[in-house]
Order: C-alpha cells, then structure tokens, then sequence
C-alpha cells in the first residue's frame, strides 16, 4: 500500500491526518502553508443576514472580535467547517457539500452575507446574493516544508494554490498519484503525474476517500 502525503496548514493538517489514519493510512504530514490570524474589526451584525463560512480556519482563528457577530447564523460549506464555527459558539445554519456555489445555492431569497475567509480564497463569483468578505487569516508558504521524495506515494491537494505550490517544490513526479479536491485544482497540478483523480464532492472526507482508494491501487 502506498503511503498518503499530506499538505494543508495546521489545524486543519492534524484533523486530516486523523481521518486518514482512521482509514487505515500511513501519513506524511509535510505542511506547505503556516496560518497566523489577523488582526480585523467586526462590522455591525445588523448590517448582515447571516455569516458564510468556507474554512474551519476562519471560526477557529477570528479570535475575540467573533463573538460580536454571534447573533448572526453561520452557514459553511462544509461538515468540519460547522463543527469548527460551532466550538467557537456559532449558531449553524445551512451546511453545504458541493463546495461555496453549492452552499450558496441553497440559501433562500437574496442574502446579505458576511464572508469570513482567509486573505487567499476561492470567489463566489457571479450570485444572487450579497457578500462582503473580511478576511481573518493568512497562509503564507513555508519556504522550506522537506518534502519527502514524491516517487511512490499519493498526495492529497487540498487547493488548486496547494497544487501550485507543489508544482513548484516537485522535483519527480512520473511515479505519483494525487488526490484533488476539485478539478480546479486538478487543472492547477498540471501534466507528467503517474494519475490524477477529483474527489466526488469538494470536502475532505471524499478526498481522504478517494486518496486511499488511489492507496490500496
């Protein structure tokens, strides 16, 4: 079997690795991202309808301002992303699972949302909806992250900029398998992998899924 090479920042790093443990995986956790929190003013609640939030890293590092918006209900894109808003005592609304456009799909009327995001995000893009972003964290790569020689092992990406970074940093890549977490960065990873493979929903648990799949081959 092979071994499972993962990417993303801490905290959410070690919430993976527990997963795919779980699933019977032996890890490498080679972060390519460090996250620091930011310093922001929250704006006036009554200004929104509710908060969106795309990443468990957002609850997890808003810091104290966060508990000036807690009459506002979170919606987020994810499972682990409610469990994070949810600790730092969020009232949970929608939760999607077809990454931001299918969480905003599923929100009734025209909204006022306030976006809390890092300061490197995937856009809504074009929606119906009104959204103002605060960004309260920052990833910035890790200069040196030692990763282990590629040949052989699957990588989880997490990103299509996690994809970019690894492009950069991989020396060999013709005996590589990688699990993508959407085909955006599927398209980011570029040629020459040994296989390429987009997880079936945009969330970490169909990524883990699909990496250990890509493992037992």
């Amino acid at each position: 079997m092979r071994r499972l090479l993962l990417l993303r920042p801490e905290p959410a790093l070690g919430a993976s690795g527990m997963r795919a443990r779980m699933l019977g995986l032996e890890v490498i956790a080679r972060p390519l991202f460090a996250v620091q929190p930011l310093a922001w003013q929250a704006p006036d609640p009554a200004r929104f309808d509710a908060l969106m939030l795309t990443s468990a890293a957002a609850a997890q590092l808003a810091g104290p301002q966060l508990a000036k918006l807690r009459s506002l209900t979170a919606h987020c894109v994810g499972g682990a992303t409610a469990e994070a808003a949810r600790a730092a005592g969020l009232i949970i609304g929608n939760v999607g699972n077809r990454g931001i456009h299918g969480l905003l799909a599923t929100l009734p009327g025209t909204q006022r949302l306030l976006h809390l995001a890092g300061a490197d995000r995937a856009e809504a893009g074009a929606t119906r909806h009104q959204i103002s972003v605060v960004p309260v964290y920052a990833a910035g790569p890790i200069p040196k992250p030692g990763l282990p020689v590629l040949d052989g092992l699957v990588v989880a990406v997490h990103s299509p900029r996690a994809a970019r970074r690894l492009v950069e940093l991989a020396e060999e890549r013709g005996g590589t398998k990688v699990a993508a977490i959407s085909q955006s960065t599927a398209d980011a990873l570029g040629a020459g992998w040994q296989e390429v493979a987009v997880a079936e929903r945009p969330d970490d648990g169909a990524l883990l899924a699909l990496a250990a799949r890509l493992c037992q081959k």
